[in-house]
């Protein structure tokens, strides 16, 4: 692609551009800023709306009790029980005990606040899921 062929249309994040590499006028690859293309735009909301969908079944599940909070930060966060335990301190097996709803409520005030401190959240709010 030629640097006068760079696509400008609207992107997904209004005010910002992201750097793409075309042709110059001698040949040479440069950076050229790009306020965004409509193909990677519409991928990459219905790649968001995938996201959104699966943060928001998740968070009907943990409503019917089946999962614990956990589960609603976790999917928020984008992050797997295996990370969740490494920035938490716990093993894998720890964080996917947790995410059952009774064993999640017998959690002892220093566990959820461990939680808590990873998702940069209170440890009220973590127990609750008030957004």
């Amino acid at each position: 692609m030629r640097k006068d062929e760079v696509p400008q249309d609207k992107g997904i994040l209004e005010n910002y551009k992201e750097v793409v590499y075309a042709l110059d006028d001698q040949g040479r690859y440069v950076p050229v800023p790009s306020k965004g293309w409509s193909a990677k735009t519409e991928a990459n909301e219905l790649a968001w709306a995938g996201i959104n969908l699966q943060i928001e079944k998740t968070r009907r599940m943990v409503l019917e009790g089946n999962l614990s909070p956990l589960a609603y930060y976790m999917e928020l966060n984008h992050m797997k029980p295996g990370l969740l335990g490494k920035y938490a301190g716990f093993s894998r097996w720890r964080v996917r005990r947790h995410l059952k709803p009774a064993v999640f409520s017998k959690l002892k005030p220093d566990v959820l606040e461990r939680y808590a401190t990873v998702f940069k959240i209170t440890a009220d709010r973590l127990k609750t899921m008030d957004d």
